[in-house]
């Protein structure tokens, strides 16, 4: 198994371009009856549209890809085959809250999302709602999420100047540390309040780590390997 590299970065130049993928074409019954036993599953669940990208080069200080527009049927029959398009990666942006007391905060999924029990940051695969005069606006996305995940707005915290970007597999996790001028223990309850407050949240529990040792499984690889690199420096 290939390790994770990170790549420090101050620009993301990430253009949308019209594209048609093979794969999504190609194997459209499959995807199709695939997804359908996923809604059976899932009900919650539904085939919206989406951001996949394609030709990643990182340029001393700076980060490029191509962006496309596809949906979330073919995206996950994509991911659940074990990624057969491998000229494809998923290039996504996390908000690394962290703490004033150096804890990192991150979110388990709730049995109903497509990811349930995973533990990550606040993050999403970009949409259509993150493109702005042609390109994805990573930093906008991990906006959102934050917002949408826990309750914070871009007022409570301050967003470090550059990206770490994991490279892991097919994935390109985009991730910008925000601090948060607040204990992890105040952070967690004030995130948790806000979760009883919606109907279904998209999040079942709240994590700390302080440490390495608070590693899961239930961590992606770009995850671990990210704090891994945070807490050794």
């Amino acid at each position: 198994m290939t390790l994770p590299v990170i790549h420090r970065v101050t620009t993301l130049e990430l253009d949308v371009q019209p594209w048609s993928w093979p794969f999504a074409i190609e194997r459209g019954a499959e995807i199709t009856a695939h997804f359908a036993g996923k809604q059976r599953e899932k009900p919650q669940i539904w085939n919206g549209r989406l951001l996949l990208a394609r030709n990643p080069v990182f340029t001393g200080s700076g980060f490029r890809a191509g962006y496309f527009e596809t949906d979330f049927a073919s995206f996950l029959a994509w991911r659940d085959w074990g990624f057969p398009d491998r000229g494809i990666f998923n290039g996504f942006g996390m908000g690394a809250l962290r703490s004033n007391d150096g804890a990192f905060v991150l979110g388990e999924m709730g049995q109903h999302t497509a990811n349930a029990g995973r533990i990550y940051f606040p993050s999403g695969t970009p949409d259509l709602d993150d493109i702005c005069a042609g390109t994805v606006d990573i930093a906008g996305s991990v906006v959102r999420e934050v917002a949408e995940e826990t309750g914070l707005s871009a007022a409570d915290y301050r967003a470090d100047a550059h990206w770490d970007c994991v490279v892991s597999g097919a994935s390109v996790a985009m991730i910008q540390v925000l601090n948060v001028d607040s204990p992890g223990e105040a952070l967690r309850t004030r995130i948790e309040a806000n979760l009883a407050r919606q109907r279904q949240p998209e999040l079942s529990a709240v994590h700390l780590v302080r440490d390495i040792g608070d590693l899961t499984a239930a961590m992606p690889r770009f995850v671990t390997a990210f704090i891994e690199a945070q807490f050794s420096q």
